[in-house]
């Protein structure tokens, strides 16, 4: 049997933030990216909520959220006791707001009413998803708190909250949209309504990314690219991930690689080895590489792929991202070194079971090495 919830309520549109004036009579926790204060971005979005509410921001967040910062603001969750959380800005900030409801209902045993996301980054989709990765900086680690109750039950995708994004962090988040898509479509638990989430999200950034990326005030490429990162999100949140993001994890514990540019560089590598240890991923790559344009019908699959491939890494060269973790600013021979703790650290991942093949540890060194040069 086959479980399929969407239990996140979406509104997305320019005018979607004026769903927060229906907040009355609240105590509302917000967590938001540490720049986000005094900016007309988050001016903009309080300006929404009445005065008959109170609240408190909590804005000490970081990349890949340390549990220090997480223990921080549970703190301030516990003096303040919400009714409801609101989170704004990446999905750093997203997987923080997470991690502090999380403990800090456990702490107080007294649930919320809601939790809204709002994202600011069209990349991990965080705003539909059960999952809240944090890192544990002294052990150089990442780990998921994956439950349901973590879902955000609203999600308000407003494209023009994405258009300020650095070009970087559209070019990396985009490239972790076609990732999670990419990964969704071949995971062991997708199904048919996952494949065709993640075979409209790798249709909309193979076609729409690089224009955001070029001109980032493109408000009808921004919001399909935000919505696709939302399909995406609902995809990988029920078919699962795999080895690439097992692998990246490991990446940006290890060497700071931010998320979306170690999946982008890992991402060829990883469908390239599936499809070639898989013919079910072999003919749902090329399925999706045919839908998105990308090769036409009458070409095989291997051919398919293949394109599906060099459109990733053209995106990449487009996008002036770094394809290896040398032109990243890593020493190659310290990256050499730590190939045994990578590939150890990706088979603890909680998104490694979900690849469709169970690569052997050469299988998984030897795609780690393909990125390190």
């Amino acid at each position: 049997m086959e479980t399929i919830s969407i239990p996140t309520k979406i509104l997305s549109g320019v005018d979607s933030l004026d769903e927060l004036t229906n907040i009355s009579n609240e105590k509302i926790f917000m967590v938001c990216d540490s720049f986000l204060p005094n900016t007309p971005t988050l001016k903009e979005i309080t300006s929404k909520i009445n005065s008959s509410n109170s609240v408190t921001i909590f804005s000490d967040v970081k990349p890949d959220p340390p549990l220090e910062n997480i223990i921080l603001g549970v703190k301030k969750y516990l003096n303040f006791q919400p009714t409801v959380v609101v989170a704004v800005g990446g999905g750093s900030a997203i997987d923080t707001g997470k991690a502090i409801r999380f403990f800090g209902e456990k702490i107080l045993q007294k649930d919320i009413k809601f939790f809204t996301a709002i994202p600011t980054t069209s990349g991990t989709g965080s705003e539909v998803t059960n999952t809240s990765v944090i890192s544990d900086t002294a052990n150089h680690r990442k780990f998921p708190i994956m439950n349901d109750h973590l879902t955000p039950d609203y999600a308000l995708l407003d494209p023009k909250l994405v258009t300020t994004a650095p070009q970087s962090v559209t070019a990396y988040s985009g490239l972790d949209v076609m990732t999670h898509a990419l990964e969704s479509l071949v995971a062991t638990k997708s199904n048919l309504l996952t494949d065709a989430l993640a075979e409209k999200a790798v249709d909309t950034i193979a076609h729409h990314l690089v224009d955001c990326y070029n001109d980032g005030q493109d408000i009808q490429s921004r919001q399909v690219v935000h919505e696709a990162s939302c399909a995406a999100g609902i995809a990988f949140n029920t078919a699962g991930l795999g080895i690439c993001h097992a692998i990246a994890h490991q990446l940006g514990a290890e060497f700071h690689v931010p998320h979306g540019l170690a999946n982008a560089m890992l991402l060829p590598y990883v469908v390239t080895y599936n499809a070639s240890k898989s013919d079910l991923a072999l003919s749902k790559y090329a399925a999706a590489a045919r839908k998105a344009g990308l090769a036409s019908n009458g070409m095989g699959d291997k051919v398919a792929v293949r394109r599906l491939v060099a459109c990733i890494q053209s995106m990449m060269r487009q996008m002036h991202c770094p394809a290896t973790l040398n032109a990243f600013g890593i020493d190659v021979a310290e990256a050499a070194k730590m190939t045994a703790q990578i590939v150890s650290g990706a088979k603890a991942d909680g998104t490694f079971p979900g690849n469709p093949v169970v690569p052997t540890d050469d299988d998984l060194a030897a795609i780690y090495k393909s990125i390190i040069k």
